[in-house]
């Protein structure tokens, strides 16, 4: 009983309180020993860490570089894609065909205002044929080679185009300048009913242009009462200086003859009719 009732003892484990205490004044210089080896460590791990971090950087940067230069090409493409279906749903004229073409380069004569495009004889084109956007007249073969064709462009100086005004249903001719982006009128008289934004279109009388083509707006008029004749500059419907992708119209077919200028023709003389 006495055993039973006699307070029980420290655990045999226990440390004696002089070690305890020697523990704690031990323990801080024990954790400031290994400070060194953990932040050593701890800087390893972040200059892993940042170089890891570099490498994707410097990999993002030039996938992100690619991804827009393929953007980029992308939304060219796009744009072309829209100008080329645009392009084929053009029909000015129901009695001819066309052929696609795409331009080369850009006349080197800072003189004319031409172009190159990249279909020629072997396609079946030849001079005089009609060259068009989808937003109205370009200009007309003028000279063919089997693999490219010239193109003289309604802003050319030897360039004229037969047309008509909307508005008005004024006849009339524009004349090229030399200048891109502008074309003229030429011999209207001061007092003609035309008017800033009036748009022109072919009237089809050259029989090479198909009529109702769209060609020019009127941008400017200079009226002087001293003159007889008005100064009247247009601006051109067609992308003259965007576009790369064209429409060639087929051929005119031969006009009949007519017979009005075969009965003008003066006669032989029976004279020397019968000295034959």
């Amino acid at each position: 009983v006495s055993a039973a009732l006699r307070p029980p003892g420290p655990p045999a484990t226990s440390l004696p309180f002089h070690l305890c205490s020697l523990s704690l004044v031990v323990l801080p210089f024990k954790v400031a020993s290994s400070l060194p080896g953990a932040l050593l460590c701890q800087f390893r791990d972040f200059s892993a860490l940042q170089s890891s971090l570099r490498r994707d950087n410097e990999r993002l940067r030039g996938e992100a570089l690619v991804n827009a230069e393929r953007l980029q090409r992308l939304d060219y493409l796009e744009k072309e894609m829209a100008h080329l279906q645009r392009l084929l749903e053009a029909r000015p004229a129901p009695n001819r065909t066309t052929i696609i073409a795409e331009l080369v380069y850009e006349s080197r004569d800072m003189f004319s205002r031409k172009v190159v495009i990249d279909k020629g004889s072997a396609r079946g084109l030849g001079s005089g044929q009609v060259v068009i956007d989808h937003e109205g007249g370009l200009g007309q073969i003028t000279r063919v080679v089997p693999l490219a064709a010239e193109v003289s462009l309604i802003t050319d100086k030897n360039q004229s185009v037969p047309v008509s005004n909307v508005r008005t249903g004024q006849r009339s001719v524009t004349f090229g300048t030399g200048r891109d982006g502008v074309v003229e009128l030429r011999c209207i008289p001061v007092n003609a009913d035309i008017q800033v934004g009036d748009l022109l279109v072919t009237s089809g009388i050259d029989g090479v242009y198909p009529a109702g083509l769209p060609v020019a707006k009127v941008s400017g008029i200079e009226r002087d009462a001293a003159s007889t004749f008005a100064r009247i500059s247009c601006a051109p419907v067609a992308g003259v200086s965007s576009h790369t992708r064209v429409a060639v119209l087929s051929a005119v077919q031969a006009a009949a003859p007519n017979s009005l200028e075969e009965a003008a023709k003066p006669s032989e003389p029976r004279s020397r009719a019968r000295r034959r």
